[in-house]
């Protein structure tokens, strides 16, 4: 697959996320949602309009949002709990923990505008720890889709399984990358450009920019494999071992703290099953500051030519290492 072209279209992933719940919405009445006063931000006001009584806007109470989502899942509903993914997973981690993760209570949590999405609002309400809160969990599998297509393909997926899930969403908008009739698959990477120099891991809104990065490298005259790990728990550990053993080197890229997260998740089964040279970007363990996401990912080395720098270093560290 080829890197996006520099006029691609973006699109916002929550767009594609009530486009599938209100398409699930009509084949189903026993799916609901519940939100934290953020119809807005969710994007839920259509299926508000369309079936008022089966969303529940609890007001600025995450707590109780999370409960009363799990009381609706003991009482054979399906619902999708949505929330700024800051709230949802800061404020209610206790609920999660207690009436979803260990009851195996088949909620729907969907962190929105994750990341550093959010942006000029700063440390508070950017969401970089969430991957780590939640993959500590039993039970509780953590997804960040790449794009609208995966986007639509992981809210899909999430009403047919039985039991809870986290769906991790930016509102900052990314190009299409996966094709049109992509099917998810939890605990499976899509490899989406091939190469045996290096390989580049990445998740949601850094997807596209690995991609990129990988296209910077071939002109440099090294190759680079882009493997698009939406789903961080469980994570593919057949393709970071065949990654490792086939490239020699692992980069891992992420919207999120550099502890706890993807680099985290792939970086044990480097450790456990084939070790080679690695480094993982993301924000490196300091509360975020104010600033756009991109301009943000820019300053934590995670621009396509950031990427493809930390790459080209570690292709270096790994020929000196045989």
């Amino acid at each position: 697959m080829n890197a996006p072209a520099a006029n691609v279209a973006l699109h916002d992933c929550r767009d594609a996320f009530v486009a599938t719940l209100e398409r699930l919405g009509e084949e189903d009445r026993n799916v609901v949602v519940v939100c934290n006063d953020s119809v807005g931000s969710s994007k839920v006001s259509g299926f508000q309009d369309r079936w008022p009584e089966r969303l529940i806007n609890v007001g600025i109470a995450e707590q109780n949002m999370v409960g009363v989502g799990a009381g609706l899942a003991n009482g054979g509903k399906i619902p999708f709990v949505c929330a700024a993914s800051c709230f949802l997973t800061g404020r209610a981690l206790e609920q999660i923990k207690a009436d979803v993760a260990y009851s195996d209570t088949n909620v729907k949590l969907v962190g929105i505008s994750s990341g550093m999405a959010y942006g000029e609002l700063g440390a508070t309400h950017h969401s970089i720890e969430d991957f780590a809160w939640i993959r500590a969990l039993p039970n509780v599998p953590v997804i960040a889709p790449a794009d609208r297509v995966e986007t639509a393909a992981a809210v899909a997926w999430a009403k047919s399984y039985d039991g809870p899930c986290f769906l991790r969403l930016s509102r900052v908008g990314v190009p299409d990358l996966l094709p049109e009739d992509h099917v998810f698959a939890l605990g499976k990477a899509d490899r989406i450009c091939d190469g045996g120099d290096v390989t580049l891991i990445a998740n949601g809104t850094l997807t596209h920019r690995a991609m990129t990065a990988a296209a910077l490298l071939k002109k440099r005259g090294l190759s680079a494999r882009v493997l698009n790990m939406a789903t961080v728990r469980p994570i593919d550990g057949d393709a970071i071992v065949e990654a490792a053993r086939e490239t020699g080197a692992i980069l891992t890229c992420e919207e999120h703290t550099v502890f706890g997260g993807l680099g985290s998740a792939v970086a044990e089964v480097v450790v456990d099953e084939f070790p080679v040279p690695m480094k993982r970007l993301g924000v490196p363990g300091v509360f975020a500051p104010t600033g756009s996401a991109n301009f943000l990912l820019d300053e934590f080395g995670m621009s396509p030519e950031g990427i493809a720098e930390s790459a080209e270093a570690l292709v270096k560290r790994k020929r000196h290492s045989d």
